[in-house]
């Protein structure tokens, strides 16, 4: 099976409890682990103002998170996401594998 490199960065309401915050980062890492996605990286970055308000919001807490996985297991993880309340926008986009150039 063909993994594409992928990368999710999810927006969350800023009045989110830290520990809801960790459930929802555990809940996609293992939502990913057991749909077969590898090599999953996830880095919080922290609280950020918006460049526009989304739903009333004029900051929130970005998480991104870096794996490898097939097109349908991104599906499957937007889905999850759109249903979610905590989450007020989320992006995923497919990353080409970076070629290394030798320049003399």
């Amino acid at each position: 099976m063909l993994l594409n490199n992928y990368e999710t960065i999810y927006i969350l309401k800023p009045d989110v409890t830290d520990s809801v915050n960790l459930s929802l980062v555990n809940y996609y890492k293992s939502l990913l682990k057991e749909k077969g996605a590898i090599n999953i990286v996830v880095q919080h970055r922290g609280r950020r103002h918006l460049s526009y308000n989304i739903l009333h919001y004029y900051d929130g807490i970005y998480v991104q998170m870096n794996y490898q996985a097939s097109g349908e297991l991104v599906q499957s993880l937007e889905k999850s996401m759109r249903f979610n309340d905590s989450i007020i926008r989320y992006l995923t986009t497919r990353q080409d594998a970076i070629q290394s150039i030798n320049i003399y």
